[in-house]
């Protein structure tokens, strides 16, 4: 199997895992389809900080990004989120397949601080497959800024 993602983490020597799982229609399905718990299925979340500026935030799965957390560690005073096909020109990726690694673009990558010492999976760039490996790596590859950016997910 080849995609840019896994390229990208090969050639960055981070030692990761593909794994290919049925198609799943929610995050705790497919953590249950990982073998992991919710919080170690990490979104990775585009957001625009202007026009041509954006930055991945890396967020575990139960939690969601605190804007005001965020909005103050980059210090602007708005942030928005693409729509869909913006997402995917910036990135390479569609949504639910977006990782940092392989990226169109290497723009700035910030980390929840709750996914140091995990396991995690991330995105690999194609719908059904998945990359688990080690966040703290993740992050020390990616140069990602680790910090409090989310809140507890609210129940719906």
């Amino acid at each position: 199997m080849s995609s840019t993602a896994i390229a990208a983490l090969t050639s960055a020597g981070v030692p990761h895992q593909v794994v290919r799982h049925e198609p799943v229609r929610s995050l705790p399905e497919a953590a249950r389809a990982l073998g992991i718990a919710v919080p170690d299925v990490v979104k990775t979340i585009v957001v625009r900080r202007s026009a041509d500026d954006f930055v991945f935030v890396l967020v575990p799965g139960d939690r969601v990004i605190s804007w005001p957390k965020l909005r103050a560690l980059l210090g602007v005073n708005r942030l928005s989120l693409p729509d869909a096909d913006e997402a995917r020109s910036v990135t390479g990726y569609e949504r639910g397949t977006i990782t940092p690694f392989g990226a169109r673009t290497a723009w700035p990558v910030v980390a929840d601080e709750r996914i140091r010492n995990r396991r995690i999976s991330l995105g690999a760039g194609e719908r059904g497959v998945a990359i688990l490996l080690d966040a703290d790596e993740a992050v020390r590859v990616l140069g990602a800024t680790v910090a409090d950016v989310t809140d507890p997910e609210r129940p719906r």
